[in-house]
């Protein structure tokens, strides 16, 4: 199997928004996007697809993906990133700008209102660590060490931007994923719950994870 690990390009944005979609929901049916786009499958891929190529960049731009392909097609996408450059408030711009395109401004003004509720919930990132996030790889494809080989590049560009921790969150209860982050040198640092993501995704909350680069 001819496996290789290329940046993420704007023509793919329908793999980089299943990736989204998918790693969203994890071990949960009901994943953090729906929620926070409250649409169908199909209205959320559209939505997310559009937001990886935004003309604002932000922590789920597809500039910030590696894209894993098999024999030419990919199978695999994981991002990594400065939250401090390209974090939330870059992420809110970016949601207007897609919601006025796509004509959902009141859409985007709900999703906005339920991604403050969900914030609540997400780890805040610990000083000077390079962000990992969104990695999904398609069914038949998985457990053949294509994680573990997006991990190691997207690991080394953190390097490469002098970063010397990188830092995964992720739902609590997500066993399969904790223990091949662990494989990798992740450590738990701790847990942040809360009743509205329990309710609202089915996890009680999230945990940080840490490692040195």
């Amino acid at each position: 199997m001819n496996i290789q690990i290329r940046p993420a390009r704007p023509d793919d944005a329908p793999i980089l928004a299943w990736v989204m979609l998918i790693s969203g929901r994890a071990h949960v049916q009901r994943g953090i996007w729906e929620v926070i786009l409250g649409g169908t499958e199909e209205e959320c891929l559209t939505f997310l697809q559009q937001l990886t190529i935004s003309k604002t960049p932000h922590l789920f731009h597809h500039s910030c993906f590696l894209i894993a392909e098999v024999n030419g097609h990919p199978v695999a996408g994981l991002g990594g990133y400065d939250l401090k450059v390209l974090g939330y408030p870059a992420l809110r711009q970016a949601v207007v700008e897609v919601s006025q395109k796509m004509g959902f401004s009141g859409r985007g003004e709900g999703a906005m209102k339920r991604s403050e509720r969900v914030l609540c919930c997400i780890p805040e990132e610990v000083e000077g660590a390079w962000i990992i996030d969104s990695v999904a790889t398609v069914p038949e494809f998985r457990r053949k060490g294509i994680v573990g080989r997006l991990l190691e590049e997207i690991l080394e560009r953190g390097r490469q931007h002098g970063f010397r921790l990188a830092q995964i969150n992720m739902y609590i209860g997500n066993v399969p994923a904790r223990r091949a982050y662990e494989k990798h040198g992740f450590k738990v640092i701790d847990e942040k719950r809360h009743p509205y993501f329990e309710a609202e995704i089915g996890s009680p909350g999230m945990m940080r994870l840490l490692r040195d680069l």
